[in-house]
Formats: C-alpha cells, sequence, structure tokens
C-alpha cells in the first residue's frame, strides 16, 4: 500500500473540500446554482486550462453533498457502443452508498473528430439521465461542440492569479518542512502560468533535484517551449505582421533554429507549399554557408527572413491544429559523431605525445593508427577502458575491409 509521504505532491496535497480550492468563488457558486436548478439543465461543462482545479471541483462537490462519484474518461469512450455499456447504466442506476450520484465525465475534448457516435450518444444520455452529469474539458469551442454547448450550463474556470499559485506553494513547502529560495518560489510560480498541477511538479522537482540542477533543467525546457511558440507563429499565424521577429525570443541561435525547423516542415506542409517551405530553407542555409565562409554578417538579416517569412509565406491555408514538434533528429546524430571524434582525438593526442610526432601530423595517419601503435606504446598512452575498445573496433574494421578488397580482386 503506497504510504502518504511517497505520493506526488499533486496528490498528496489536491483540494478535497470546496474550502481548499482558491480563486474560483465565482465557478464554485455558478455551480452550486447549477445543483439548485437541476434537472432544469442536466449537465454542466467546466471549461478552462490545463491544472485549475476542474476535476478538483467535482471531486469536492461530491464529497461535501454526500454523493456517489462515477468517473470517467471520455479519452476512454471512444463509439457509440462503449458510451452505451459504460455510462448509461451509470444515469440510470440508484447510488447504491449515498443520497445521490455524480457523473464526471472527465477531459470531454478527448472525443476526437473520429469518435463514431461518441458526440450525439453523449448528447443522447443527457436527455435521459437522472443524475447531474459534470463534463470538464480543456477547450469546449470547437464547432463540433456547439450542440453540446447549447445543452450544458457552461462556466469558465480561470486560471489562478501567481499570488494564489504562491501562496498555495508557500504552504505545501510549510508542510513537507523544506526550504526553498524566494528566487526559485517566484520561477516555479511564474512559469506555472496559472496551473498549479505544473507549479506542484516543478516544487516536487526542486525537492528531489535540488535547486541548481532544478533552475538549469527548467531553462532547458523554457528553451524548448519557447521554441513551440516561434515555430507555431511561423507555421500557423498568416497575418502575423511582425513574422521576422518570431524567433527573438528564444535563446537558440539561428543553426540551431534552422534545424528545429528543418524536423517540423514537414508535419505542417504538404505538397507545393511543402517544396516552397524547403526552398525557402534551403536559401536560409545558403545564406548561413556566406556568413561563415565571407564573414558577411550583414547577411544574417536575410537568413532569417526566409526561416521566418518565406516559410510562412508558403501556403497561405493555415490550419491551427495542434502539432507536437519534434526534436531535430540531426542534432542527437552531430552528438554522436562529436563524442567518437572526442575519443578519436583524444588516442591521437596521446599517441603523437609518445611518439613525439606533431598533433597535426598525427591525426592526418589516425585512419591507419590502429595498425600502427605498437604494444609497447599503446601501455604507454595509458589508454582507458572506452578508448581501447574504440582501437580494436577500427582495426577490426580495417580487418575487414581489406580482406574485401582482396575477395574482390
Amino acid at each position: 500500500m503506497t504510504s502518504k509521504n511517497s505520493l506526488p505532491l499533486i496528490e498528496k496535497y489536491r483540494a478535497k473540500t470546496l474550502s481548499d480550492i482558491k480563486g474560483q468563488d465565482l465557478a464554485i457558486s455558478e455551480i452550486e446554482g447549477f445543483f439548485k436548478v437541476f434537472p432544469k439543465k442536466r449537465a454542466i461543462i467546466l471549461n478552462g486550462p490545463v491544472g485549475t482545479g476542474k476535476t478538483s471541483l467535482a471531486l469536492a462537490f461530491a464529497k461535501e453533498r454526500n454523493l456517489e462519484l462515477f468517473e470517467l474518461n471520455a479519452s476512454d469512450l471512444r463509439n457509440r457502443k462503449k458510451l452505451e455499456e459504460v455510462l448509461a447504466p451509470a444515469i440510470k442506476q440508484q447510488s447504491l452508498f449515498s443520497t445521490g450520484k455524480i457523473i464526471l465525465m472527465d477531459e470531454a475534448d478527448g472525443i476526437t473528430g473520429s469518435d463514431r457516435g461518441g458526440l450525439p450518444e453523449l448528447l443522447a444520455l443527457i436527455d435521459k439521465t437522472s443524475f447531474p452529469i459534470i463534463i470538464t474539458a480543456n477547450d469546449i469551442w470547437q464547432q463540433k461542440y456547439s450542440l453540446l454547448r447549447k445543452k450544458c450550463q457552461l462556466v469558465t474556470i480561470k486560471e489562478l492569479k501567481e499570488e494564489v499559485v504562491q501562496k498555495l506553494l508557500q504552504n505545501v513547502i510549510q508542510k513537507e518542512n523544506k526550504q526553498i529560495k524566494p528566487e526559485t518560489l517566484s520561477i516555479i510560480v511564474k512559469k506555472a502560468k496559472g496551473d498549479i498541477r505544473a507549479a506542484l511538479n516543478d516544487l516536487q522537482t526542486a525537492f528531489t533535484l535540488g535547486e541548481d540542477s532544478f533552475l538549469e533543467s527548467s531553462h532547458e525546457r523554457e528553451k524548448e517551449e519557447s521554441i513551440f511558440n516561434s515555430l507555431k507563429k511561423v507555421f500557423q499565424d498568416p497575418t502575423n505582421k511582425e513574422i521576422t521577429s518570431a524567433f527573438n525570443n528564444t535563446s537558440m541561435d539561428l543553426n540551431e533554429i534552422l534545424l528545429w525547423v528543418e524536423e517540423n516542415i514537414p508535419l505542417e506542409y504538404k505538397g507545393q507549399a511543402l517544396a516552397k517551405a524547403y526552398d525557402a530553407l534551403s536559401k536560409a542555409d545558403v545564406f548561413r554557408g556566406r556568413i561563415y565562409r565571407q564573414q558577411y554578417w550583414r547577411f544574417m538579416v536575410y537568413q532569417n527572413f526566409f526561416l521566418t517569412a518565406g516559410i510562412s509565406a508558403a501556403t497561405k491555408l493555415k490550419y491551427k491544429k495542434f502539432n507536437q514538434y519534434k526534436r531535430p533528429s540531426r542534432i542527437l546524430k552531430i552528438w554522436i559523431s562529436n563524442q567518437k571524434n572526442a575519443k578519436k582525438k583524444i588516442i591521437v593526442n596521446k599517441f603523437a605525445e609518445q611518439t613525439h610526432m606533431s598533433k597535426k601530423k598525427a591525426m592526418k595517419e589516425s585512419f591507419l593508427l590502429p595498425l600502427i601503435i605498437s604494444k609497447s606504446i599503446e601501455k604507454k598512452m595509458d589508454l582507458e577502458e572506452k578508448e581501447q575498445k574504440w582501437l580494436e573496433e577500427k582495426k577490426g574494421a580495417i580487418i575487414i575491409a581489406n580482406n574485401l578488397n582482396r575477395f574482390r580482386t
């Protein structure tokens, strides 16, 4: 059985009563009004950003009113058959242990456009229910949810203010008997942007890794979040008049940005638009080469132009769908190559030192190095296990290549 102390902070300090929920007084009042007029409206939608307490509100209302909670996740209910099997009995059967029941449909926007019958069946079940249905959603304003909005009372759950998040975190820190620097706490609060779940997760990371490691990893995550937002501006915002400054707020240099753009263009563009986008990217790369070869730094403005406005102009049809942008795979390949070259450089430098050869000459002859190093020199070089393994692998590859050449001749 999991002890309370081993629980994640987001579960350990989840709001259990309405008094535990801060910054949502208006929403609580509207939900209370919904219960008073039920069944005039049979379902209520709690709509708002992630981590603002939508599910906690449903749980708290059920507990305070001594109501049984029947909880579903809409992402598991992909079609009409499953809705009929799982939800239909729940809205008709009486509660066994309480005076009533609440049906919680969590994450309703998890029902995708490809679901067969999911939304129509949910609408039909709302008409049949004998118990209040609470529906939570992060974004209920898509066109496909228009009929669902009409059938439900809509309550907006707002992002929590920074001062509310800070007070909640200070309370947790005190209960956990921990110490956090004010600067670290301030960074956690600002990064959360009203998401108490994200704030608690970051606080737990700071407890576990230590503040220095947390701040370092936090900076890397911030860079990625920044590049995601910048890519979205370039790929999906045709009305942006300041498109050429899309990458100004990211701390990455243009070379790394170019790799991110290259990796993610196929996620956004197809057909002729894809070809135009890659053409703009290739022009940006041409100017990048001129900058490094000729040191003409004024060309950077052209490189940036093709990376932003050039790629954005590849098509006028913008689809504002959610895409999970990928980390560039080329960066990983470059890193692996650099790691291999680093081992080679270390071995060459040790060989040059023991044979009184210049490092430059030793590097030129490095392709034969595994064959020309004698046992006595190798012993003096004091190679590490990884370096010895590299030499053995290279020696084996050379022997195989020589044997293949003999076989061909």
